[in-house]
């Protein structure tokens, strides 16, 4: 597991990058377009690849992490036993809606890459490439499912509020 680890951090690393590219990237248009009256023809269209990729990428992080949003109002008064039981259980749902997105998502990217898709821009790039970020995201969090399932039979939670570090 230290390895899924590494691979979520790495991930979530690069998700990051993807953002602040994405912020550079529009601040370029809003400058080349009032400033210069240059609008380009790439800023906007890369930034939605930037973050199209970001968030699958850092889906198993959050996950691993906990630091996605959690209602737990009512597991916080289960005991201990119960609670490790609901974490498994809302795990197993995530890993199961998780598996049925990168079957789809690796069909759509298939059938993309097959025919040649593009994106029927300007900058027109191959279809593809923002469709792989789907299977691929969401590969990871199923393996981070199966890590966390692993972690929560071991009995190894934390308790409702504590981060994963």
């Amino acid at each position: 597991m230290p390895l899924l680890a590494a691979v979520e951090r790495g991930a979530a690393w690069v998700a990051a990058c993807l953002l602040a590219l994405t912020g550079l990237f529009l601040t370029w248009e809003v400058v080349a377009r009032y400033f210069f009256n240059a609008p380009t023809i790439w800023a906007a269209e890369l930034s939605q690849l930037c973050l199209i990729w970001a968030c699958p990428l850092a889906m198993a992080w959050v996950l691993s992490s906990r630091r996605h949003i959690r209602v737990t109002a009512l597991t916080a008064q289960a005991p201990r036993r119960l609670r490790v039981l609901l974490e498994i259980f809302a795990l197993l749902v995530i890993l199961v809606f998780a598996l049925v997105v990168v079957v789809q998502g690796y069909g759509i990217f298939q059938d993309s890459l097959m025919r040649g898709r593009t994106s029927g821009t300007m900058l027109d790039p191959p279809a593809w490439i923002p469709e792989a970020a789907i299977p691929a995201g969401f590969a990871l969090l199923a393996l981070s499912c199966l890590a966390n399932i692993v972690r929560a039979l071991r009995g190894d939670i934390p308790e409702d509020g504590e981060v994963m570090e």
